[in-house]
């Protein structure tokens, strides 16, 4: 198991900026309010020579189990029990809390070395804070500044003996969640908020790793989870609730939403989650299109299928609402299931692996061809102004998603039906369901264009004349007189 420092402290003293610095870019949300995280994030993290995993964790609060701030501090506890070295944040501005006493005196009881970080010293008047550490009891306190990397050596002195004592050497990240070396297959889990994509992923994975509950808008950023089934791995990323523009308030929203949108980009697949008694909505529409439009794999998951009433109903309103709303993907997978008890949660990663293949899926280009003579000449392309559109030839440039090439005569003559036309037929053809197809239409070149003449044989090659000279004609010989 790789060394892995967790980093804990009351809400608003820098955690989240602390791990942002160790990973070296911004994973973790960072904004003034208090408590923007609230799910434990891992990540390889690197200080100086010693390469690490590093978690980031919600703030402690001192609540009741049951509330969130409480299921907070026990996903806090969860964290703190998985790694080797806990990393204690206090304000050095502020000095010493009742609640920093309070949080020292729970880490006391768990057995985890415990290092004091005295951090945002690079303002007047922290040092107080800083001496106030010491009262703690877990040894000389690490004065640092996260936002501008002061005091780094001096912590990357004191994390360094645990780091040793764990394996004997400074070891590196092994199956993080951020930077797995294997090739994990990366999924973003999105939806509208309170749908269950957290609920979700902990039914995949078999434990409670994310912060789930009844309130909407638990999740704020985005979050990865590895996972292994049938052999093949797997990159869960949980996202905050896509609400519609219109609706997002507030910067720290916004932020989340933007995540969000993040993920879906640097996703291969994309699971949208809707709620069964609440299917296809405007919003579920539109994050499927914006899937679509970045050209990842798609994968529908209609959750809390348990409360359905009339579902055969319920499946001829999804069939309707895919054929009609999502053309562009379609022959989509979509799976019926409930997250919270389990039933049919077992089809989705089967299908996920399904989409991506299909995503990866490259055409001969024999194959396309032969496709292309039978539809062409089945439907020929129009021919404005009477003169006839020559799709000359087809090819597959590039997959993730499957993109082809059409070289055309005339390509901006070319409309947009019978693009999608041609897309219908290559996805039924090829079975390519699920993914967006692109088509690129490109004027098809003089195949002669560029090429040296050719000298005649047994002569010299023809005389280059400049343009806008005339030949001479060469006079003809004078014939003889005949006086004589």
């Amino acid at each position: 198991m790789p060394f892995t420092v967790a980093i804990v402290g009351r809400p608003n003293v820098g955690k989240s900026t602390l791990f942002n610095r160790l990973v070296g870019r911004k994973l973790a949300l960072v904004h003034e309010t208090p408590g923007v995280t609230r799910d434990r994030r891992e990540a390889p993290a690197r200080l100086g020579d010693l390469e690490f995993n590093v978690m980031d964790t919600a703030g402690l609060e001192d609540a009741a189990p049951e509330s969130l701030a409480g299921r907070m501090t026990a996903q806090t506890g969860a964290a703190v029990d998985a790694a080797q070295v806990a990393v204690l944040m206090i304000d050095a501005r502020a000095g010493v809390t009742p609640a920093d006493r309070h949080f020292a005196r729970w880490l006391r009881e768990r057995n985890v070395p415990v290092l004091v970080a005295a951090n945002k010293c690079d303002v007047s008047g922290a040092q107080a804070g800083v001496m106030e550490a010491h009262e703690l009891g877990f040894g000389e306190p690490v004065a640092i500044s996260a936002a501008h990397g002061e005091g780094l050596a001096d912590l990357y002195a004191a994390i360094l003996p645990y780091a040793e004592d764990s394996d004997g050497r400074a070891p590196g990240p092994s199956g993080s969640e951020e930077g797995s070396k294997t090739r994990d297959i990366h999924i973003a889990v999105v939806g509208r908020p309170n749908v269950g994509k957290s609920t979700l992923i902990n039914q995949l994975v078999g434990t409670e790793r994310l912060l789930t509950g009844p309130e909407p808008g638990i999740t704020r950023d985005a979050i990865a989870v590895p996972f292994t089934h049938g052999g093949r791995a797997f990159r869960l990323v949980d996202t905050a609730g896509l609400r519609r523009q219109a609706k997002i308030t507030g910067t720290l929203e916004g932020l989340s939403a933007g995540d969000s949108l993040r993920a879906i980009r640097f996703a291969e697949v994309v699971i949208l989650v809707v709620d069964a008694e609440r299917m296809f909505e405007q919003q579920d529409l539109a994050i499927a299109r914006h899937a679509a439009e970045e050209g990842r794999a798609l994968v529908i998951a209609v959750n809390k299928w348990d409360l359905v009433g009339n579902k055969t109903a319920a499946a001829r309103k999804i069939r309707d609402a895919l054929s009609a709303s999502l053309p562009q993907v379609k022959g989509v997978a979509w799976i019926t299931m409930s997250a919270l008890t389990g039933k049919g949660v077992g089809e989705l990663m089967p299908a996920a692996a399904r989409a991506y293949d299909v995503w990866n899926r490259r055409v001969p280009t024999a194959q396309l061809n032969r496709l292309l003579a039978v539809v062409t000449d089945r439907h020929p392309p129009p021919a404005p102004g009477g003169k006839a559109i020559q799709i000359r030839y087809m090819t597959q440039v590039k997959a993730r998603p499957p993109s082809f090439a059409l070289f055309v005569n005339k390509p901006e003559a070319l409309p947009e039906t019978y693009m999608r036309y041609l897309s219908n037929a290559i996805r039924e053809e090829f079975d390519l369901g699920g993914t967006p197809l692109r088509l690129l239409a490109r004027r098809g070149g003089n195949p002669y264009a560029g090429r040296a003449r050719k000298k005649p044989r047994g002569g010299k090659a023809p005389s280059k004349i400049k343009p806008g000279t005339k030949r001479r004609r060469k006079r003809a010989p004078a014939r003889p007189s005949r006086r004589g």
